[in-house]
């Protein structure tokens, strides 16, 4: 008599586990059986099997519920022998693939690459170094071809064979009931080759973990966000297949003067009132190296936004530059001397009001609205 194990007890989850503790769950421990960890180890295949049924059941609601009901009986009609005897849900090696993007080579047919995977590295860089672009030099821990066996995963002066089983084909077909099923190959795990002698450098994956220093172009005009894309330079493929991509994600960090909107550069400006009212101009130095002068209204208000054309960040990838943006801030005198509050007592008894028409309206307004 088999023992049928429970599927949750498999997946080492509760019952009332949602979709995404099932997948947590069923990733990592397919990551611990899974048979390329575990080569030649029949325990661990059979464990990788029976995870993978239950998950497969488990993940569809319509199974889940009969399986809820009537626990492995809703299944004995079907035959095979999946997780504990009774359910058979499919290509096994799919399920993988499908939920780890193919990084065991789960079912892949012959001469199907098994693509190495994408990595992602981020880096740091000043407003200064987007606005004007530099180069780089990053190192990165990554999987690379092996040397001393090319890639291949076979111990020099030896090469993989056909898999006898699936004749090369990295799949095999069963008869299950009224249908055929195609499964990847047991004994080749989809490869369609087996290597007798593998690398005493990899151990037969083709590729081994070490430092790789690349030099990279940052372009003038980048922002948070942007991302580099270098062919090639991600994780190696197993037994010489192609290598993934590497993206590197550009941080910016904040500027003590300048704020960035797209190719907008921003910054605030604080004048003396005498400017504010009289006019006069500003230098404001540039990120480009160069001072710009700002010519500032006379009777100008905090708050106001000035204008410089073509003095902003350079356009990614295009042509000319943005704006650089500067608002007035209007300072009020802290301390003054005896001689300027008395001259500023003179300029108080001249005044009419129509010097600051924004206060003589609001205060013509209150009067308004309480004696009307």
């Amino acid at each position: 008599m088999t023992t049928e194990v429970d599927f949750y007890e498999l997946l080492e989850v509760e019952r009332t586990a949602d979709d995404k503790v099932l997948k947590s769950a069923y990733r990592r421990l397919a990551m611990i059986h899974h048979p390329d960890k575990n080569p030649g180890n029949k325990e661990a295949e059979a464990k990788f099997k029976s995870i993978s049924a239950a998950y497969s059941c488990l993940s569809d609601p319509q199974k889940r519920a009969a399986y809820d009901r009537y626990g492995h009986a809703a299944f004995e009609q079907q035959g095979g022998g999946g997780a504990g005897g009774g359910a058979d849900f499919g290509d096994l090696g799919d399920i993988f693939e499908t939920i780890f993007g193919g990084a065991f080579g789960g079912g892949g047919g012959r001469g199907q690459a098994r693509r190495g995977a994408d990595l992602r590295y981020d880096m740091e860089i000043t407003l200064e170094e987007a606005f004007h672009g530099k180069p780089a030099q990053i190192t990165v821990e990554v999987s690379q071809k092996c040397d001393p066996c090319g890639g291949s995963g076979a111990q020099p002066g030896t090469a993989a064979r056909g898999c006898k089983l699936c004749g090369g084909h990295g799949k095999v077909r069963a008869q299950q009931g009224f249908f055929m099923v195609e499964r990847a190959c047991p004994s080749c795990h989809g490869r369609g080759q087996v290597i007798e002698n593998p690398c005493r450098s990899c151990g037969g994956e083709g590729r081994i973990d070490a430092p790789q220093t690349l030099d990279v172009q940052i372009p003038a005009g980048v922002d948070s966000g942007t991302r580099i894309r270098l062919s090639g330079k991600g994780e190696a493929g197993p037994q010489g297949a192609p290598s993934g991509d590497l993206y590197i994600f550009l941080h910016v960090s904040r500027h003590n003067v300048f704020e960035r909107e797209s190719t907008t550069l921003i910054t605030r400006a604080p004048i003396s009132f005498t400017k504010a009212a009289l006019g006069g101009e500003i230098a404001i130095p540039g990120l480009d190296g160069a001072t710009h002068t700002i010519d500032i209204p006379a009777g100008i208000q905090s708050g106001k936004q000035l204008r410089k054309r073509g003095a902003g960040m350079p356009v990614l990838q295009g042509r000319g530059h943005g704006d650089l943006v500067v608002e007035i801030q209007v300072e009020t005198p802290m301390k003054l001397s005896a001689r300027q509050k008395e001259l500023l007592r003179e300029f108080q008894a001249t005044e009419t009001g129509d010097e600051t028409p924004q206060s003589k309206g609001f205060f013509d307004r209150l009067k308004d609205a309480f004696t009307g």
